[in-house]
C-alpha cells in the first residue's frame, strides 16, 4: 500500500490507468543502476527519482569540474573538486526524500562490474566511453538484466535497450569496438549544452516503461535525434545470435580497454630506460610485438607476449615489480597497458615512448 504521502506526491501517475496504485508500486520497489553521474546521468536520475523508483545506484569515479557546468546540471560552483556521485545522490535525496540511494564513487572495471550489476534490475548506461559500454552490455548479457543505452556525440544523440526480453544486445549493433584511430576523444570532442537532458530523459523515460511493462520499448530499435534539425528517426536492427550470447566469460577483455577516454599510459624514455637495466634491480621488459619482429630484434632479456595473445596471458604479467611495456613505435605497447589496467588492475606498467625506433640499434639483440 502507498502511504498518504507517495498517493500525494505520486498524484499524477495515479490518475494514469497504464499506472495507477499497482505500476506506483513496482516503481518503489525497483531497482535501478544509473552508471555515470553525468551528463546523461544528471537527467536520469532526477526523472526516475521523481518518478518514486526505490532505490538507485548510482556510480561515477570522477569528481566535479568547472567544464561539466555547461551539461551536467545538478551541479554547481560550489560542488568543484567533490565525487559526482556524492553530489549526485544528495540531490536526488533534496529532490525526494522517499528515495534510497546507494552510492559507488568508483569506475566500473572487470573486477566489480558483476556484483554491481547482480544487485539491480535494470541497468541505465551514461558513460561516455567503449569500454564500459561493452563491460556493461555483456555483465547483463551474462546476468540477464535490461540494458537502457544512451550516447552523445556533438549534436547527436541515440537511444536504444538491449537484452530486454530475448532483444539484440549491444554487440548485435556495434559488433565490436572501435580502433584507436575511430575511437572519439572525450575530452576533445564538443557537445550542445542541452543535447545530455534531451538524451537522459529518453533513457529514463525507457527505463521506466521496463519497470512498468508499458508500451512499446526500444527493443531492436535506436533512436536517433539530431538536435540541429530536430529531426528524429528510429532506426531498426536484428538479433545476431552469436553477437548475442557474448558475454562476461566469453568477451575479448581487450574490448574493456578503452583506447579513445583513457589517459595516456605513463612512459620512459629510452635514454631513462638504458640506466635502469644497468642498475641493481632493473624493470622487467615485455614485448608485445609478433615472434618474426621478436626474433629480428629486440631488447635485452625482454619477454615476448604479443598483443594479440595479450588477453589469454593477462594474469601472468606481475603486479609487484616495475615493468616498461614496448612495440615498434610505442602505439601497441599503449593499448597492451590501457587493456591491463582495466582488465587486471595493473599499477605498474611504463610505456617506453617511441619504442624500439627511439632505442640505439646496438642496445638490440637477437638472442
Amino acid at each position: 500500500m502507498l502511504t498518504p504521502a507517495e498517493r500525494q506526491r505520486y498524484r499524477r501517475h495515479l490518475q494514469l490507468a497504464e499506472i495507477g496504485e499497482a505500476g506506483q508500486l513496482r516503481l518503489r520497489a525497483a531497482r535501478v543502476l544509473v552508471v555515470g553521474a553525468g551528463g546523461l546521468g544528471c537527467p536520469v536520475l532526477q526523472y526516475l527519482a521523481a518518478a518514486g523508483v526505490g532505490t538507485l545506484g548510482l556510480t561515477d569515479a570522477d569528481r566535479v569540474e568547472m567544464s561539466n557546468l555547461q551539461r551536467q546540471i545538478l551541479f554547481g560552483p560550489a560542488d568543484l573538486g567533490q565525487l559526482k556521485a556524492e553530489v549526485a545522490a544528495r540531490a536526488v535525496q533534496r529532490l525526494n526524500p522517499l528515495v534510497h540511494c546507494e552510492v559507488y564513487p568508483v569506475r566500473v572495471v572487470p573486477g566489480n562490474v558483476r556484483a554491481l550489476v547482480a544487485a539491480y534490475d535494470v541497468v541505465v548506461d551514461g558513460s561516455d566511453n567503449f569500454a564500459t559500454r561493452y563491460l556493461l552490455n555483456d555483465a547483463c548479457v551474462s546476468l540477464g538484466k535490461p540494458l537502457v543505452s544512451g550516447a552523445i556525440y556533438k549534436f547527436e544523440g541515440q537511444v536504444s535497450v538491449f537484452n530486454y526480453r530475448g532483444g539484440p544486445s549491444y554487440r548485435c549493433l556495434f559488433a565490436q569496438p572501435p580502433g584507436p584511430a575511430e575511437a572519439p576523444n572525450c575530452d576533445a570532442t564538443g557537445v550542445l549544452g542541452v543535447l545530455p537532458g534531451l538524451v537522459g530523459t529518453a533513457q529514463a523515460t525507457e527505463a521506466l516503461k521496463v519497470i512498468l511493462d508499458l508500451g512499446e520499448v526500444l527493443r531492436g530499435r535506436l533512436w536517433v535525434i539530431d538536435a540541429l534539425t530536430f529531426q528524429s528517426r528510429t532506426l531498426r536492427f536484428p538479433r545476431h545470435p552469436e553477437r548475442s550470447l557474448i558475454n562476461l566469460d566469453t568477451a575479448n577483455p581487450a574490448d574493456y580497454a578503452d583506447p579513445g577516454c583513457a589517459p595516456a599510459p605513463a612512459g620512459i624514455s629510452a635514454a631513462e630506460l638504458a640506466g635502469l637495466l644497468t642498475s641493481a634491480a632493473p624493470p622487467l621488459l615485455l614485448d608485445v610485438r609478433e615472434p618474426a619482429e621478436f626474433a629480428a630484434g629486440h631488447l635485452p632479456g625482454a619477454r615476448l607476449l604479443p598483443l594479440s595473445r595479450l588477453s589469454e596471458q593477462a594474469a601472468t604479467v606481475p603486479h609487484d615489480q616495475p615493468v616498461v611495456v614496448y612495440c615498434r613505435s610505442g602505439a601497441r605497447s599503449a593499448q597492451a597497458i590501457a587493456h591491463l589496467q582495466a582488465a587486471c588492475g595493473h599499477q605498474n606498467l611504463l610505456n617506453l615512448e617511441g619504442g624500439l625506433l627511439a632505442c640505439p640499434p646496438d642496445l638490440l639483440t637477437t638472442q
